[in-house]
């Protein structure tokens, strides 16, 4: 996989696993589509701690405390922005180090931002990725399956030689911004998701070989 291949992940699941997997926990009833989501929302909010997190360039090594989301989120908007643009995130590291008994500057954190993006990135969040590449795609099907009777009621033929089509929007749909929304939902659904369901490996659902063995109370 090459770098900017990597970093497109890496920002987009930043984004996904955040916004989306909250806001959609908070509007789902589907039963199947509730479990899926809520049992990537709370995995993702679990709080571990990385053994041993090897900042060479400040010589730290580090035992970091911290959620799944908000590690990658920091390695989404390292990928994302330059170091510029990271005042905030690189505070977010030396209140990390600190907690871990490490008061740095604000020089040296920004030092160790590669590190940290080199440890995580490089290694955690590619093990992760795999459990949350199946989470996210189990989600993609269940949001297939909850809308598609929608989609077999809305959808209807016209009388016209070229196959046109129409949906039989719900009248409580009124503005022409939301109609355009759903039509484009609607649209979305006659395709079933590309990626097959799928499983990985057990072996990736365990903790990462840095993680301490049980998780943060």
């Amino acid at each position: 996989m090459c770098q900017a291949t990597r970093e497109a992940l890496i920002s987009h699941s930043s984004f996904t696993c955040g916004r989306f997997v909250n806001r959609l926990s908070s509007i789902t009833t589907r039963s199947a589509l509730s479990e899926r989501v809520n049992a990537l929302a709370s995995w993702l909010e679990e709080r571990f701690i990385s053994r041993d997190v090897n900042f060479a360039s400040i010589d730290i090594l580090a035992d970091l405390e911290i959620e799944r989301y908000r590690y990658i989120k920091l390695c989404g908007n390292i990928a994302k922005h330059s170091l510029a643009r990271l005042h905030r995130n690189v505070n977010d590291l030396r209140k990390l180090l600190k907690s871990a008994g490490h008061d740095v500057s604000i020089q040296d954190a920004c030092l160790a931002m590669e590190d940290y993006f080199d440890w995580y990135f490089g290694d955690v969040f590619m093990f992760h990725a795999n459990h949350i590449t199946e989470s996210l795609n189990d989600i993609r099907w269940e949001i297939y399956e909850y809308l598609l009777p929608e989609y077999r009621r809305s959808w209807h033929e016209k009388n016209r030689f070229d196959g046109d089509y129409g949906y039989r929007v719900p009248a409580s749909i009124s503005e022409p911004f939301a109609q355009a929304m759903y039509w484009d939902l609607m649209n979305r659904v006659r395709r079933r998701p590309y990626m097959r369901r799928f499983v990985v490996n057990k072996s990736f659902k365990r903790p990462h070989l840095s993680e301490s063995c049980s998780q943060v109370e």
